[in-house]
């Protein structure tokens, strides 16, 4: 064992005594960071992937294959979007409670709580079989999963020396979002093998193996502050139910249309209520659990306003292109080569973010993520008919590499306000940050669902009306189309109405396909404003400056000028 880990037992003052400086914990509820041993830095890293693998896997999961899930529960549309919905809804601000819980009453308990509740999610995945059940077995496991997260990265940063270490929250941070292309890797696989019980075995399995690690390698111990206040879980108690109606909103608004489903109204209305209610009695705290004050800054207010922007873009890989090539006809399978790429494209973003970390030039990255957003969502707006995934490797490794890119960076940034200012703040940016990826990552799919739904309609319309069965090539496509069956139907009547069918499916066909790059044209026009708007605050300090050295060289050169005449 390192060193220090023989001092763990100790009372914290005492065990304080026995670390540098630079192993001293930055902030309350965070572990100290203590020398260890090469072999005992990779333990910690290996761990550190398992866990956050763990807590995102299962959701990311059910994402990617809810039309399977939805014919193995035997379930609609509508009742199948609800699943991760639901995850969404109680795992956006978890953090809320568990940040201040994991600094009053320790890691130790914070990550026994944590695991144990997902080990005991995952078994209930395999006892139960109805809808009811499975959603709330989801419910749970978003809630579960909010701790993973947080103990997924907290394991990373051991693995990291103290002049490395931001590197490592810049790569813990990243793990999770290497689910997705994961759960689309194994899940065909898994499918195959027993439907949905595989892979709530495999889930369990997982769970297990990853308490097991963290039961033999513990993180070291943390300071514990008494920080709950009665007020905190009144706050909780408007706040997290506000953010679990907007999630649901945007989360079903497009499947079940936004002026169709009078709850989706009153929904919204109950969000606003709840959330203006919670922050109001936030902003008048003594000691806030959210400082409304500090939210509000300039600087904080914009980078909260790239996060959601680029969680928003980024839905044109996660639902864009993903819908587009279901569109025309691809499945599961036909998609290992894309998505192997994405997630090779995903390690390869969040290293690159490691190593090029820069303090002074955090929005930098940003910009380059929005561009590069910006350039795939462009060269994907001009798919065809006969577009195979072999064409949007390039676009979707831009748009995966930029995804991985701009995480470290955002959250490195709050993080940074937040020691500048009052480690209390810290709560406030980490429930933030959580609520906006979340909650972005939702308002993106249901952008792009919606006006993909819109503009389909549009060119559906605009295709109908250029067709007329008078037209000799409208009527020979129909011959072609109908000489298919031919041998099957002699009824004149019956093949023809066969050829109109098959010839309406087409021009559906054809106008999702251009709806989907108007879709993907609009999220390029966004992310290249974005990147310009991240530029410009990016270079503002250097123009200021430039600008005040003109300023003070003019005045310099006005003050000799008037010291000359004099003499």
């Amino acid at each position: 064992m390192a060193r220090a880990d023989r001092h763990w037992h100790l009372p914290w003052d005492q065990y304080v005594a026995t670390l540098k400086p630079h192993e001293l914990p930055t902030l309350p509820g965070s572990p100290a960071t203590p020398d260890h041993s090469p072999a005992l830095r990779v333990q910690y890293a290996l761990t550190g992937v398992l866990v956050a693998m763990v807590g995102a896997l299962g959701n990311a999961a059910i994402t990617a294959n809810i039309t399977s899930l939805q014919g193995s529960l035997g379930i609609t549309l509508t009742e199948a979007a609800w699943l991760p919905v639901v995850f969404v809804m109680t795992n956006a601000c978890m953090n809320l409670i568990l940040l201040k819980f994991r600094q009053q009453y320790g890691l130790r308990l914070f990550t026994q709580i944590c695991l144990g509740a997902f080990v005991a999610t995952c078994a209930a995945h395999l006892l139960v079989d109805n809808y009811e059940s499975t959603l709330v077995v989801r419910a749970a496991a978003g809630m579960a999963a909010a701790g993973l997260s947080s103990l997924g990265f907290l394991y990373m940063i051991q693995a990291f020396p103290a002049q490395h270490r931001l590197k490592g929250l810049v790569i813990g941070i990243g793990l999770s979002s290497f689910a997705v292309p994961v759960a689309r890797l194994v899940m065909p696989t898994l499918l195959q093998l027993n439907d949905w019980k595989a892979f709530y075995t495999f889930e369990l399995g997982m769970a297990l193996l990853a308490w097991a690690a963290v039961q033999v390698l513990r993180l070291p111990p943390s300071e514990r502050l008494k920080l709950f206040e009665p007020l905190d879980f009144l706050t909780f108690a408007l706040f997290a139910p506000g953010v679990a109606l907007l999630a649901a909103a945007l989360g079903l608004g497009r499947i079940v249309w936004w002026t169709e489903a009078a709850w989706i109204g009153w929904a919204l209305i109950g969000s606003i209520t709840l959330l203006t209610t919670a922050l109001v009695i936030e902003h008048n705290r003594k000691n806030p659990l959210i400082n409304t004050r500090w939210l509000t800054g300039r600087d904080v207010l914009g980078l909260f306003g790239a996060v959601i922007l680029i969680r928003v873009t980024l839905s044109e890989q996660t639902s864009g292109a993903v819908g587009f090539l279901t569109v025309v006809g691809l499945g599961q399978d036909q998609l290992h080569g894309l998505f192997l790429l994405i997630l090779v494209a995903m390690m390869a973003g969040t290293a690159v973010s490691a190593l090029t970390l820069n303090m002074t030039k955090l929005h930098k990255p940003i910009a380059i993520a929005l561009g590069l957003i910006a350039i795939g969502a462009f060269i994907d707006s001009h798919a065809t008919v006969l577009t195979r995934p072999t064409q949007l490797y390039f676009s979707q490794v831009l748009i995966a590499f930029a995804s991985a890119m701009f995480v470290g960076p955002a959250l490195l940034i709050g993080v940074g306000r937040v020691l500048q200012t009052s480690p209390r703040n810290l709560i406030s940016f980490i429930v933030m940050f959580s609520v906006l990826q979340n909650v972005g990552g939702l308002a993106g799919s249901a952008l792009v669902g919606t006006v993909q739904i819109v503009r389909e309609k549009f060119h559906s319309n605009a295709l109908a009306a250029g067709i007329s069965t008078i037209d000799p090539l409208v009527s020979q496509r129909l011959a072609q189309l109908s000489g298919a069956y031919s041998h099957v139907i002699t009824d004149p009547a019956l093949l023809k109405a066969e050829g109109v069918a098959l010839l309406s499916r087409q021009v559906t066909q054809q106008a999702n396909i251009l709806a989907y790059n108007d879709v993907f044209l609009i999220i390029a026009v966004i992310a290249a404003l974005g990147c310009a708007w991240v530029t410009a605050i990016h270079l503002r300090p250097r123009f200021k400056a430039r600008r005040q050295a003109r300023l003070d060289a003019q005045t310099a050169s006005n003050q000799a000028a008037a010291a000359a005449a004099v003499d």
